[in-house]
Order: structure tokens, then sequence, then C-alpha cells
């Protein structure tokens, strides 16, 4: 069958099939084959991303304008000081006028809606590059990089421990609509969304995998095929960084835990890392 993606929005993961996600991870391990043997793949040749940032990035930045680079297109940065959103004007307006000169637009904000926002008014498409919702490029490149890894994602055991956060969210859905048995682990009171427990426990019944959200970090590792975590304060959320590193301290990535795990584990994490806090250095 042939999957088109054509005009799509990448907001948020559940808004695609399982058939659809495959068919973006097989495309970017192909195009990956072709960089390294240095095989053209300018197949964006003349066209140009418009890059929101509301908060500042460092991988996401690199991966969305090298990428758009080597496709052949050009990547046009705009953070709040060069936008009119901070003086006023609507998320609607500017997105229609964007959509005059450019192909595509990303964005890395604050808030979800702003993101759905962008989509709902502009003509060309939008791809979310974080939200306080979703981060499914991320995604995306995690369970490439597990394929690569483990060389399958169905039936492995994927371990999430720390904040039910954005990235949690969007690890859930793509793991459980890809059939692997995805676990979290939290402390109480920091679950993720129950709207994105509901989707990954249909996901994981459609696609044969399984969810299961723990708050008992050593139960969850047992015989973990990858274990992942990421910083226990988000941005945004600096005022609560010392609560939660009391909260969060038994949810620590360590030598002790990951001794449950399968001898063959592997470790992940997104990025920014806290060394000495969620992980150990």
């Amino acid at each position: 069958m042939v999957v088109s993606l054509a005009g799509r929005d990448i907001l948020c993961l559940q808004d695609f099939t399982r058939e659809e996600i495959e068919t973006i991870l097989k495309t970017a391990e192909m195009m990956k084959i072709w960089n390294k043997i240095g095989k053209p793949h300018r197949v964006l040749e003349g066209k140009t991303l418009a890059m929101i940032f509301q908060k500042p990035s460092t991988r996401t930045r690199i991966s969305f304008e090298v990428g758009i680079y080597q496709l052949g297109g050009y990547g046009l940065y705009l953070n709040a000081q060069d936008l009119q959103l901070r003086r006023g004007e609507t998320i609607a307006d500017t997105a229609r006028v964007l959509s005059r000169y450019v192909d595509g637009i990303m964005a890395r904000v604050f808030d979800h809606q702003d993101v759905v926002d962008l989509a709902k008014y502009a003509s060309v498409p939008v791809i979310n590059g974080l939200s306080d919702f979703s981060h499914p490029c991320q995604a995306l490149a995690d369970y490439m990089t597990i394929k690569e890894k483990k060389r399958r994602i169905e039936g492995l055991k994927v371990v999430y421990v720390g904040d039910g956060n954005n990235v949690c969210h969007s690890l859930m859905i793509a793991g459980t609509k890809l059939g692997a048995n995805v676990v979290v682990a939290t402390p109480e009171g920091y679950e993720p969304d129950k709207k994105v427990i509901k989707w990954a426990e249909e996901n994981a019944a459609e696609s044969g995998g399984s969810f299961e959200l723990l708050h008992d970090p050593v139960k969850a590792v047992k015989d973990a095929d990858v274990i992942y975590t990421d910083v226990w304060a988000s941005m945004g959320q600096e005022a609560e960084a010392e609560q939660r590193r009391k909260i969060f301290a038994p949810f620590q990535v360590n030598k002790e835990l990951v001794k449950h795990a399968k001898k063959d584990y592997i470790f992940m994490h997104c990025l920014p890392a806290h060394r000495g806090e969620e992980v150990t250095d």
C-alpha cells in the first residue's frame, strides 16, 4: 500500500496510523543511507522552512536547519524577537503571512495550542518542534534509533522513568502504535495526561503491544530493552525544581536501577541532561 503524507501537519503522533509512522521511519532510514554514500537527495530544492523558536534549542534547531539544507532547501530561523507576536499580532495573522512566503512552518512553543492554531490558519504544513503537550519529532528520532540498535521495535520493552511530560507522551503514543511494550514509571501525581494514557491503551490493543503505568521504577525496568529518561523539571518549571528533585530522587537512573534491565539494554535521553539528577554521570 502506498502511503502519502503530502501536505500533512505533524502536531501529535496520535494523528497518524502505524503504517504512516513506519513510512516516515523507513523514508528517514533510506535518506540517512543516501547521505552516507553521497547520493543526492535534494527533494526540497527551492523550498523554504520557517523555523519559529519561542524557546531556546540546541538539537532541534541544528537538526532542522541541517536537515533542510541537506534536502536542498533553506531554513529561516525566527525567534520571539523576530516576529510581531510579542507586540500583539495574532497567531492567525502570522500563520497567514508566513504561508505566502514559505513552504512549511516548524514551531517550538510553550503552549501546544499555539502550534495547533498555527496549523489551523496556515495554508502550508506545520511541524511541532516541541510543545508542552508533545514532542513528535523527538519520538520519531528515538524509535528510529531503537530500530537501528535493536533491529526491531515490535515486542521490545521500552521503559520511560521520570516525569510524565511531553516527551513521555510522544514516546507512549508512537511506541504503542508500533507494537512495543511501553512501561511508564512516575511518582504519584506526575503521571502522563489521562487522555494520552487512554490513547496508549487503545493503540496497544490494536497493535498487539502493551502499556503499563507504574510508580515503582525497579519493577518498571525489569527485563527492559530500552530505558529512557528526561529532566525532572522542564523549561518553565524552574520554580518547582527543588521540590521535584526530592520527589523524583527514587526515580534516578543509576547503576543499581539498570541492574534489573536486560544485559543488552540501551539507555536513552532526549537531552539536555542534568547529570547527577535524573541520571548519574
